[in-house]
């Protein structure tokens, strides 16, 4: 008697002939199981800020069986939800082209599909995810207006939306960008107390670093005898919004020899320390070299502790030295010194992301610069007027000069000019330029951005690598030119100040 005999192929019986016993061979045929295969792409791309499903996964069988789709793998599979039922796929995350949140931080999603069918076959799909740049236009809009040579602007105190203007001539308005409506109120009105020719004038404002406690207002000036003063104020307890002028309390005092120089911008640092950018005392070239002098304030960055006073018998210095200044000993140099070497850093502003000081310095006959000061490193010397950028001017050159961490040419081109405005890391609501200094030059109108990460100490920014804003920044009403400084409000919106009394608010694209 034969017997029928089987064989087992990849799991499935299949009967095979010879049966004996005289009668006719027979086979039974089994049909093979053919496994599932995908039919969507294995890449995809999705632009930031998307939400929702961006691909469907599908698979067919080609015997007819039910096939489900799952997640099975990959190295960014955490991120990913794949809806079982329709095969759509979404992110468990918010998608941000600027801070991926991908393994390898390269904008690359990677994971692994697996395909099933009823009787256990499958397939694998390795679904690559790019997530693209959103492209956003920016432009600009006038918010402001009929400001008498406004110098700088940043945000009220009161929680209002509101910014503070400060006016060259002594008055700080108060202005609603909404509405482009000024208060018939000043914040503060210095305008008996200073002198306006040259560079003169009320040139920089810093809140304290515990308004909400303490209320108090900070200056900078030059005086109706010309000398630069920091004053401080208090507002009123119950109107946020007006300085008390009985409050005034003289800071620090010291002489301007000529009218321009005068440098402006002062803030506090993260320790509650006031910063001081000065000029170096004006004239052409530094005629005196004050600004690589020891004993003078001039062309410095001054840093003082003015929580406390240790210097009750000097009306002129209201104020304590912080430890970590340059000089220990007054015989080698001025303790309120943190850094030296410039020539006038009008406008400056700190990093939000290091809390580094960015000083903007205005060149002499060729350069201007950006300058790194960090705000644990008092040995910093950056080299005015020997060095004028990373070109040398005149006198005695050292190795141990710090070089700038951008610089520009003069010129007419694009990406140069004659005088920089400093500006800011900006980290507003267009995401186009988070995390870029934005800055200016007054006499050419250009404005430009640089990705801050490559502002590194050590290495100096060539204007090549400058983006051009200053077409996209055209304006709905006005011009944007005269630029004398940059500002913000409380949630981050970028102002453009300009000295005709403009003020214009840079805003993306409809």
């Amino acid at each position: 008697m034969n017997m029928c005999k089987t064989l087992a192929v990849c799991g499935v019986a299949i009967a095979l002939a010879g049966c004996g016993g005289g009668g006719s061979d027979s086979a039974i045929t089994v049909p093979l199981n053919t496994g599932p295969a995908f039919t969507s792409s294995a890449a995809v791309s999705v632009q930031e800020n998307s939400v929702g499903v961006f691909y469907t996964a599908a698979a067919t069988d080609p015997d007819g069986d039910a096939v489900t789709v799952s997640i099975s793998g990959g190295e960014d599979a955490a991120l990913i939800r794949l809806d079982a039922t329709t095969g759509g796929v979404s992110f468990s995350v918010d998608l941000d082209f600027e801070n991926p949140s991908d393994s390898n931080q390269d904008n690359v999603y990677e994971v692994t599909l697996q395909a099933r069918d009823s009787s256990g076959a499958t397939a694998t799909l390795n679904l690559d995810i790019t997530v693209t740049d959103q492209t956003v236009q920016i432009t600009s809009r006038r918010v402001g207006t009929g400001l008498s040579q406004p110098l700088g602007l940043l945000a009220s105190p009161d929680g209002s939306g509101r910014v503070l203007v400060v006016q060259k001539g002594g008055r700080i308005r108060l202005l609603s960008p909404d509405t482009g409506a000024l208060d018939s109120v000043d914040f503060l009105d210095v305008s008996a107390d200073v002198s306006t020719d040259g560079e003169r004038g009320l040139l920089g404002l810093a809140m304290s670093p515990d308004f909400a406690n303490d209320r108090g207002v900070y200056v900078h000036m030059t005086n109706v005898s010309g000398d630069s003063e920091i004053r401080r104020y208090e507002v009123f307890a119950s109107t946020p919004d007006q300085v008390d002028p009985s409050t005034e309390t003289l800071i620090l005092r010291y002489p301007q020899p000529l009218s321009n120089h005068n440098a402006g911008w002062i803030g506090f640092n993260a320790d509650g320390l006031l910063i001081i950018p000065t000029g170096d005392g004006g004239g052409s070239g530094d005629p005196n070299n004050l600004a690589q002098n020891p004993q003078s304030l001039l062309g410095k960055v001054l840093r003082l502790d003015v929580s406390r006073d240790d210097f009750p018998s000097d009306p002129l210095r209201n104020y304590a030295i912080p430890t970590g200044n340059t000089f220990n000993d007054p015989a080698n140099g001025r303790p309120e010194i943190y850094a030296m070497g410039l020539r006038n850093p009008f406008q400056s502003s700190f990093d939000p992301i290091s809390g580094d000081v960015l000083l903007a310095d205005v060149g002499q006959d060729a350069i201007e610069e950006v300058s790194r000061l960090p705000m644990d490193d008092s040995t910093l010397n950056f080299g005015w007027a020997v060095r004028e950028g990373t070109a040398f001017f005149k006198g005695a050159d050292q190795a141990e000069f710090t070089p700038p961490v951008l610089e520009y040419g003069h010129g007419d081109g694009p990406r140069q000019g004659r005088s920089i405005t400093g500006g800011l890391v900006y980290q507003g609501p267009v995401e186009a330029l988070q995390n870029h200094y934005v800055f200016a030059d007054f006499i050419s109108d250009n404005i430009w951005a640089v990705p801050v990460s490559i502002m590194q100490s050590g290495q100096t920014v060539s204007a090549s690598a400058f983006s051009i804003e200053t077409d996209n920044l055209v304006p709905d009403v006005g011009t944007l030119t005269r630029i004398t400084a940059f500002g913000t409000d409380e949630a981050g919106n970028l102002y453009i100040v300009t000295i005709g009394g403009d003020i214009f608010q840079m805003v993306q694209a409809p």
